[in-house]
């Protein structure tokens, strides 16, 4: 039989393929550390932590854990969750496939023929993977209610489709990344116990982030490399939510500009912030900016007291 497909219980189930990617994780040493402690078996019977990786879209929670997965030579499956993923998604999903023809008869009919396709997530349970689930706080309760008995002693899932139970490898792995913004569901309690420790990915230094747009960006100009760590280090200091993904995307942007209009790359990078974090942000070009209001307490909602000398009351 296949490697990518498997019996159990007398049912046959296809595997998805593992993901190999160009990802290389850049600092974050500490971090990587922690995710390894939360991975690692002391003795017979010391199961595995399932840790969240928490913070801002695009500070590299997701390259952190497959890093890590694929430091521990593991094969690392991601599976993208969403607010339209369902339990079997999660799970087993059948899929009705073309089937065999009867060749007796003059005019053949085709049976249909039921296949299960086994998800990334059960398919590193079976092989003993790392599962990465992104962006986890996108899920419904009812998606999270499939997977608890995963996340304690159990370790298994269940398959109402497909009739099985399914029980994880030894070697099985798996972290939740989260997203801090709000266009995520809150997480049921029950589920956040066990998903622990939390580990919180925040920004990188000037010298991981330039590092990072260098790996992903070799072609790059280096004065490019240089403007762009230095205005997200001078944006991140105010709580700016600029990422490298997007520093990304304003070099890969500028240049085209540049090429295309002959324009110096100054001014090109001008443009490629404007069109891609708005106008506001040119702001930061400028290394002896301030804004005039704290972003770090707007972001987390926190408000300014100031206090009455005179009454002693909060207004």
């Amino acid at each position: 039989m296949s490697n990518h497909r498997i019996e159990l219980d007398g049912v046959e189930l296809t595997l998805s393929r593992p993901d190999e990617l160009n990802m290389q994780m850049v600092g974050f040493y500490d971090l990587q550390k922690q995710l390894e402690a939360c991975w690692l078996s002391l003795e017979d019977g010391d199961l595995p932590l399932v840790p969240r990786l928490l913070g801002r879209p695009g500070v590299g929670k997701t390259t952190l854990a497959y890093a890590v997965g694929k430091k521990l030579s593991q094969e690392v499956y991601i599976f993208q969750c969403t607010m339209d993923t369902r339990p079997e998604d999660l799970i087993i999903t059948p899929v009705i496939g073309g089937g065999n023809s009867n060749a007796s008869k003059s005019h053949a009919k085709l049976t249909p023929e039921i296949r299960y396709q086994a998800s990334s997530l059960v398919t590193a349970m079976i092989r003993g993977g790392v599962a990465i689930l992104d962006e986890g706080n996108r899920m419904s309760e009812k998606s999270w209610a499939s997977l608890a008995p995963l996340f304690d002693n159990r370790r298994y899932v269940e398959s109402i489709v497909a009739g099985l139970k399914i029980k994880a490898h030894p070697d099985f792995r798996c972290c939740v990344t989260m997203n801090d913004d709000s266009s995520t569901f809150e997480v049921p309690e029950y589920i956040m116990s066990r998903l622990q420790p939390q580990i919180y990915v925040d920004f990188p230094n000037q010298n991981e982030e330039k590092e990072i747009l260098r790996i992903n960006l070799p072609y790059a100009e280096e004065a490019l490399l240089d403007k762009m760590s230095a205005f997200l280090a001078h944006a991140h200091q105010f709580g700016e939510p600029f990422t490298s993904r997007d520093g990304i995307h304003i070099i890969r942007f500028a240049r085209r500009i540049h090429h295309l209009q002959g324009i110096p790359l100054d001014k090109a990078l001008e443009q490629a912030i404007k069109n891609v974090i708005g106008e506001d942000a040119l702001n930061y070009l400028n290394p002896d900016y301030q804004p005039s209001f704290n972003i770090m307490n707007d972001f987390w909602g926190q408000d300014t007291y100031e206090e009455d000398e005179d009454d002693d009351e909060l207004v």
